[in-house]
């Protein structure tokens, strides 16, 4: 049982993980709090059956190739409808919750999408193995190892790069990095391009996993913005903590009670609230803007 808990917390903490990444690096650069980021994370899923039923492309094929198209229409989406109203908080909120309900709606049009029914996306690997007394898919190895290699390549990227510094410099004050001359609105173009790849990625991981729907993008924007604000907005590194203390707790749920697995959200939900109650800026958060 504690194997399994183990075994599923990484793969559900390590698909939030690159969800929440994606979504604090899009707030900490440009302040935008993106409530189409998972809208995206579905997108990518079901272009997969595009590419792959569709068009009859091979399904490693359309993998990248529906990461890549999801990518494109989110710096689209950046460019054409966010940043002209990106000093707007309220506007933002709006204007990303239609563009995720517009997502929504064409995949559920069933002349243009795929209706309001369920959907399945073949595994890129099949078979299984014992790891620790426990069965886990091939495919379920194959998500967590690519989780890794993103979030290590993510962490590379702003560390050790000349774009992680512009990225870093523009999240910690916008004006000083203008006037040091990085193109700060170039630079919330490219993270919003980071941001929307990484929801993308997961996107495209977790399809072999689950069943597809038009709706599938509520409960994962809900747990994202639950990790955030467990780790503390804008902090990359309570994203990650945050996103496998809520993997942990959903999996724990699922398994030590199965009959109760529907409560998993509320209960991941009502372990972030304790722990604000307990620090209200979350466990790497600050405590007033002016720290930044």
């Amino acid at each position: 049982m504690v194997e399994r808990i183990i075994v599923y917390g990484l793969i559900d903490g390590g698909i939030y993980a690159l969800l929440a990444v994606g979504f604090t690096l899009i707030f900490g650069v440009a302040r935008i709090i993106n409530l189409a980021h998972t809208a995206f994370y579905m997108l990518a899923a079901y272009l997969i059956l595009t590419f792959a039923n569709s068009l009859g492309l091979p399904l490693v094929l359309s993998v990248i190739l529906s990461i890549i198209a999801v990518t494109i229409v989110g710096v689209f989406s950046y460019k054409l409808v966010i940043d002209p109203v990106r000093g707007h908080e309220t506007t933002i909120l709006i204007v990303t919750i239609a563009l995720a309900m517009v997502i929504q709606e064409t995949i559920a049009n069933p002349s243009i999408g795929y209706g309001g029914g369920f959907q399945g996306v073949p595994s890129l690997i099949s078979g299984y193995t014992k790891i620790l007394g426990t069965k886990v898919l091939y495919q379920q190895i194959l998500t967590f190892g690519v989780v890794l290699i993103i979030l290590l390549g993510t962490w590379a990227l702003l560390m050790k790069t000349r774009l992680g510094i512009a990225i870093r410099s523009t999240a910690q004050d916008r004006e000083v990095a203008n006037l040091m001359g990085i193109n700060v609105t170039r630079t919330g173009m490219i993270t919003m391009a980071i941001s929307v790849a990484l929801a993308a990625i997961a996107g495209a991981l977790v399809a072999p996993l689950q069943v597809l729907g038009p709706h599938m993008w509520m409960h994962p924007l809900v747990m994202v913005l639950a990790v955030v604000v467990l780790g503390g907005l804008g902090s990359i590194k309570g994203s990650l903590l945050g996103a496998f203390i809520l993997g942990f707790a959903e999996t724990m749920v699922v398994v030590l009670v199965p009959t109760g697995a529907y409560l998993k959200g509320a209960v991941a939900l009502a372990v972030m609230l304790v722990v604000i109650l307990i620090r209200p800026q979350g466990l790497f958060g600050i405590s007033f803007e002016e720290e930044r």
